[in-house]
């Protein structure tokens, strides 16, 4: 202030300043002090219309538009006129500030003074009805507009694209193309924008040729919008043929390639993108993040979230949500917990989406109890803050608390919506509460008067199916009022690997086949139905026919959380560093059961082999190594927490429940359907899953 104050000393001495210099100061007075002070010193001078509008044009870019607009109603009400040149930037500082009523203002003084034919004031007016919402009003002037220049369609399209009318868009497009007027590099950009935002890829092609065609200029903002909208709509190849063109892979284009190979889970060409980037923003580190936490590579996210923040990038929400998916889909309790207190400490505790995804992930690290308490001290609480927490109580077998929580739910008028009804029919399934899943699903469409999606259809087949009510599932399957889908027919397969129901097995599969031929999951239950049943020709058809098929079964694998990390194994598994300790201690547990009874359940093996070696693989499946490795880890009373992507088996199941008795040690394992806790040789399932 002190140097603005030594300026306007000099001004006065010399009785002259120079319009720009004279502009700037009164611009840096307006902005950094009061408007009254910046008139003092306006008055001393008595500047010129020009300075004026270059003053005006100062404010009205700036982080304040709307001393702009002050400064006008001062000197109007002073006496001073303004000309053509002033009213366009007194529009824009109205757009900026959606100041309606003092573009309305500005417009009936332009009608007065007879201004409102003049190109640039209409062309102001449009862009400040646009910048209002007031799109109507936009295009009134826009179609009275004797004569539009580029800058007046693009303010026009500009409008419409930030409403997301992309229709009219086009149209305007499809309008400028029959003028004489040949758009430009800012205008195709846009079209292309909203070609891309509303996933019409056909439309974007034909406007891609249409610049080829005309030998329109290609500059690195229309080539970026090129990029984004080949990688938004999935076609990668083209994307990427852009992409490699850019002499200078800018952030938008790099952010958007990345996005795009990410949505594909083409995870590895996403980093190889990222890795290659100058510069990296929030945006494209939250877009690495997130690609990584939706796919296979959970601890990949996480990791990447440590060196976003070495690099001095902080975190918003959805970098929190993807980063908390990761501990979700891990099981990562200590991971999780570390998280809850990074989100405390940076102002993201009160925010609603970021505790439903806490109570999601607490429920799937298998910490009931720590869900619970996110959920009720939540400071607000919606449809999904309670689906989710039914949800988590669904996984956990806890079938009736998650009724008891549905019930309150309602009592408080939270009105459930068609996933909240997928968890409470999921935890009727898990639970095997018949009677109940029968009535929630008749409330569901009477009551709440939501029509019931293949979702709510598979649990209650699943429902049925598990309580070996097969022939009441089939008839249900009959009167859908759609083609039963992937997940129907799997819930009914599932059931009769349960129940050991071979035809009924083989039809549900031959179904679910003919819907997705390369179900992988498909085969693997026909196959384990025959194999149960002891029909290994049939069992060595089905592997044939998937290896012709070039299907392949998912590979079973189990981790566990420790404090220096997560470790991963793998059936037969001798890759851990700490592998011998490991296969000792499995040894020492084996003897050690069954001298308690236990015998390795053969029938748990799926393959054709003798009696004992069907013995000696079951004991290596992936979640009893894992198994071994706590035992030797963690103290005697502490939890031993394992996830897996499979299916336990029988055997593991068993094996389990003996553990937690015989070396009095709680476990929990979560697998590809829900939660087992372990607790002095019973597990919380009930044996029913």
């Amino acid at each position: 202030m002190a140097h603005l104050n030594q300026i306007h000393a000099q001004i006065l001495r010399s009785g002259y300043a120079h319009p720009s210099l004279f502009s700037k100061l009164i611009s840096s007075v307006t902005l950094s002090s009061s408007l009254d002070h910046a008139l003092a010193i306006f008055h001393h001078v008595n500047p010129g219309i020009s300075t004026v509008n270059q003053i005006l044009k100062d404010l009205s870019r700036s982080k304040e538009p709307r001393k702009a607009l002050l400064l006008y109603q001062r000197l109007r009400r002073d006496g001073m006129m303004m000309n053509k040149f002033s009213f366009p930037l007194l529009l824009k500082a109205s757009g900026r500030v959606s100041g309606i009523e003092q573009g309305m203002e500005i417009h009936g003084v332009t009608v007065k003074m007879g201004l409102d034919s003049d190109e640039f004031v209409q062309t102001g007016l449009v862009g400040c009805y646009a910048a209002c919402g007031r799109l109507g009003e936009a295009q009134l002037v826009f179609d009275k507009m004797p004569q539009r220049d580029l800058v007046a369609w693009s303010v026009m399209m500009d409008g419409y694209f930030h409403a997301n009318l992309y229709n009219n868009v086009f149209l305007l497009f499809d309008e400028i193309k029959n003028s004489e007027i040949v758009p430009d590099a800012i205008i195709i950009a846009t079209v292309i924008s909203a070609c891309c935002r509303s996933g019409n890829l056909n439309l974007g092609k034909e406007i891609h040729r249409y610049v080829l065609e005309k030998n329109l200029m290609i500059d690195p903002h229309l080539q970026a919008a090129l990029i984004n909208l080949y990688a938004n709509c999935g076609s990668m190849d083209i994307a990427q043929k852009l992409y490699d063109e850019m002499p200078v892979k800018d952030l938008v284009a790099s952010t958007a390639m990345l996005t795009g190979y990410s949505k594909l889970g083409k995870v590895d060409s996403a980093r190889k993108i990222f890795e290659q980037m100058a510069e990296k923003d929030l945006v494209c580190w939250s877009a690495m993040i997130s690609s990584y936490a939706e796919s296979d590579h959970p601890h990949e996210a996480l990791r990447l979230f440590n060196e976003m923040q070495v690099s001095g990038i902080k975190p918003d929400q959805v970098t929190m949500l993807s980063v908390i998916s990761a501990c979700a889909h891990l099981g990562a309790l200590d991971q999780g917990k570390w998280v809850h207190i990074f989100v405390d400490r940076n102002g993201f505790n009160d925010v609603l989406s970021v505790n439903n995804a806490l109570i999601d992930m607490y429920a799937k690290c298998g910490s009931l109890t720590v869900a619970r308490s996110v959920f009720d001290n939540m400071p607000q609480r919606n449809v999904i803050s309670w689906t989710s927490m039914i949800t988590g109580l669904a996984m956990h077998g806890d079938g009736l608390s998650a009724l008891s929580l549905f019930k309150q739910m309602k009592g408080e008028r939270i009105e459930p919506n068609g996933v909240t009804f997928v968890g409470v029919l999921y935890a009727c399934s898990h639970a095997g509460l018949i009677d109940e899943g029968r009535k929630i699903f008749a409330s569901m469409i009477n009551d709440h008067h939501i029509t019931p999606k293949h979702e709510h259809y598979g649990c209650m087949v699943d429902l049925l199916g598990r309580a070996n009510f097969l022939d009441e599932a089939v008839d249900l399957v009959k009167t859908m009022p759609f083609e039963p889908n992937v997940i129907i027919w799997g819930s009914l397969l599932g059931a009769c690997r349960v129940h050991n129901n071979v035809e009924l097995g083989k039809f549900a599969a031959k179904k679910l086949l003919h819907v997705d031929p390369h179900h992988d999951g498909a085969h693997v239950l026909l196959s384990n139905i025959y194999a149960k049943a002891g029909r290994w020709g049939d069992v060595k058809e089905v592997r044939r026919l998937m290896k012709n098929m070039g299907i392949t079964k998912e590979k079973g694998c189990s981790w566990i959380e420790m404090k220096d990390g997560i470790h991963e194994f793998a059936m037969g598994d001798r890759s851990h560093p700490e592998s011998n300790k490991i296969y000792n201690k499995l040894d020492e547990v084996v003897s050690e059961l069954k001298l308690a009874g236990y015998a390795p359940d053969s029938g748990s093996v799926l393959v054709d082999l003798d009696e004992e070696e069907k013995k000696e693989v079951v004991l290596l499946h992936s979640e009893k190594l894992a198994l071994a490795f706590g035992l030797l880890s963690v103290n005697k009373g502490s939890y031993i927490r394992i996830v897996k992507n499979l299916r336990v088996c029988e055997d593991c199941h068993n094996f389990m429940k003996l553990v937690s008795k015989a070396f009095e040690q709680e476990i929990v394992v979560r697998d590809r359907a829900r939660f087992h806790h372990y607790r002095n040789g019973a597990c919380s399932c009930k044996d029913y899953w």
